[in-house]
């Protein structure tokens, strides 16, 4: 469904983005992890073709989303959702007109269709009653679950989940796990998640793929990278300070030596 080919992406001097090659399989789950600021979600923009890569190519579906024009670009957007890291519900719309959002901008379905559409999509997600509630009047976990119908709401190909987990606790992490599992199988989706949180990535992925220095290093299933001896894929998984990710900037290091003794 999506392959990138020797991706290059810099931001001046900075290379974020240096030759990556990554196939993503079809109806199947594939959780992106790395360090913090190492280039997954600028990963993700490539895939929606919200950033165009300085080299290579990155196709969805066999078209190369890098070489399309506007209006093609925006119709093949229509194969995905999106869930954002905080939801980004629109805090002046109550949940019927978030998730209804799409429908209403992409399709000539009337309000009669979209309001059915969307309380079906808000049950398959673990809600009822809420359509009149505003965001503010709903809970973290809540807001990630309307993110999720609105993301489905048009039922794409592919959904894209950027830290769907981010700012929960343990058990609505859990159970924000258990939705993307039980979605993807429902809707029979090709999910792409990026992800820190270890737990998480063994629970809704089949293949894991760890993003650094701008390359994939390690791709495999929950077990195989479980087996891994990659020493930065073991640091990562370990939380350990030991290993070839360093933690400590050159910026920082330079504040530590500009420091009296």
């Amino acid at each position: 469904m999506i392959k990138l080919v020797d991706i290059h992406k810099s931001f001046g001097r900075q290379k974020v983005l240096d030759g990556l090659t990554l196939d993503i399989e079809d109806g199947k789950t594939t959780v992106i992890i790395g360090g913090s600021g190492g280039g997954k979600s600028v990963l993700l923009k490539h895939i929606i073709g919200l950033l165009k890569p300085d080299s290579g190519q990155v196709f969805v579906d066999g078209v190369d989303v890098a070489s399309l024009n506007d209006r093609d670009l925006n119709e093949i957007r229509k194969k995905f959702g999106m869930l954002f890291q905080e939801a980004a519900l629109f805090d002046s719309m109550n949940v019927m007109e978030n998730v209804a959002f799409p429908l209403k901008e992409h399709t000539g379905k009337k309000e009669k269709e979209i309001r059915e559409i969307v309380k079906e999509r808000l049950r398959a997600v673990g809600l009822t009653g809420v359509e009149d509630k505003m965001p503010s009047e709903l809970s973290g976990g809540m807001r990630k679950r309307v993110g999720l119908a609105r993301a489905i709401a048009m039922h794409p190909q592919i959904v894209l989940f950027d830290e769907p987990t981010t700012g929960l606790d343990p058990v609505m992490t859990e159970a924000i796990n258990e939705l993307i599992v039980k979605t993807q199988r429902r809707f029979d989706l090709t999910c792409v998640v990026i992800s820190h949180d270890v737990q998480s990535i063994f629970t809704v992925g089949h293949k894991i793929a760890m993003l650094y220095e701008g390359k994939i290093i390690e791709y495999g299933t929950p077990e195989e990278i479980k087996m891994s001896s990659n020493p930065v894929l073991r640091q990562f998984l370990s939380g350990s300070l030991e290993g070839p990710i360093s933690v400590i900037n050159d910026k920082a290091v330079e504040i530590q030596k500009s420091r009296p003794q």
